[in-house]
């Protein structure tokens, strides 16, 4: 499996920051992991936009209200870099490099033969197998800037960030979990929220690459509720074709990402497999049909109903991402 990355320290609680909420959850000790609390805070409009802090001030006062509700001052979190902020590549590494010379090849091409679209990364790296004698890596690399943003936010409200992760390797590492993958899979994960889409192409359980869209999103075409969970629920009360419109772009830009795989990297040589859709959109169950109309891959939603959890509560869907994120070396 994929390696995670840009590990600090040791076990957490995790904490996952998206434009428009903060979610968190916490598992049991044991032999098998086990959510035993989970919660979530929606965000005013502006606090946070495509993933990058805005308005740092507001945003530790909500976090510190959340700490005091949710129990969990002064616990080990981990979390998760914006996706905006992230890039994955395939490179190729001279081949006489020995596997411990590479990290030092990487900080000394970075920024000269090895271009990326931000200065000064943060970044990890797996060694992909060898190929008629060839040394390739796969690179990933974040913002340093965006991801030190969220570890300084942790700290400043008394949290201590120990690992940042991508959202494509904890949603990889949970589907892992669950069984569902065949070790021959090409897989393209749709994680399908509120105000983005990120997708990321597996294939033999390595991300090789991933593709984020960011989508309109206005708080005020949404009304809010508690449903009987105690989680808010959200009902649209906008103009369906403004969604019909998103949902049409994000169907382009899929058909774009599937065709580069196929055909500009693979030659029509290797094809995806399987499409698996997730994420916290309201619509995600009219998503999957459309998707399942446009499509000839087999698509199925990420599905955690067959976790045990304390006192057998269902998890919701929109804590997916932040169970797997919680599965971070257990």
């Amino acid at each position: 499996m994929a390696s995670t990355l840009f590990l600090f320290n040791n076990r957490p609680v995790d904490i996952v920051v998206n434009d428009h909420c903060i979610r968190y959850i916490e598992l049991k000790s044991g032999d098998e992991p086990t959510p035993l609390r989970w919660g979530e805070r929606y965000l005013p409009t502006g606090i946070v936009n495509e993933g990058k802090i805005v308005d740092r001030e507001t945003l530790a006062i909500i976090l510190e209200e959340c700490i005091d509700v949710w129990k969990i001052k002064r616990r080990k979190v981990r979390f998760l870099v914006p996706d905006p902020s992230v890039t994955i590549r395939k490179l190729p590494v001279p081949a006489d490099l020995s596997i411990d010379e590479i990290q030092g090849y990487l900080y000394m091409e970075i920024g000269d033969t090895i271009h990326l679209p931000f200065e000064d990364p943060i970044f990890d790296y797996i060694v992909l197998p060898e190929q008629d004698e060839k040394r390739e890596i796969l690179l990933f690399a974040a913002h340093r800037e965006h991801v030190m943003a969220y570890s300084e936010l942790f700290s400043s409200v008394k949290l201590k960030p120990v690992a940042a992760d991508l959202s494509s390797l904890a949603l990889y590492r949970l589907y892992h979990h669950l069984a569902k993958k065949s070790s021959n899979e090409n897989l393209l994960i749709i994680q399908f929220d509120l105000d983005h889409v990120n997708m990321s192409i597996f294939e033999n359980e390595i991300p090789f690459f991933t593709r984020h869209q960011d989508l309109p999103f206005d708080h005020k075409q949404w009304e809010t509720t508690v449903g009987r969970t105690g989680f808010q629920q959200l009902t649209y009360k906008g103009d369906m074709q403004e969604l019909v419109l998103q949902f049409e772009e994000v169907t382009k830009e899929i058909n774009m990402m599937i065709d580069f795989y196929q055909f500009s990297l693979n030659q029509g040589k290797n094809e995806l497999t399987k499409i698996l859709l997730t994420g916290d959109h309201p619509f995600l169950d009219t998503i999957l049909g459309e998707l399942q109309k446009q499509f000839d891959f087999p698509i199925e939603i990420l599905d955690s109903s067959n976790i045990s959890t304390e006192k057998n509560r269902p998890l919701p869907s929109s804590h997916y991402l932040a169970l797997g994120l919680a599965l971070k070396e257990v």
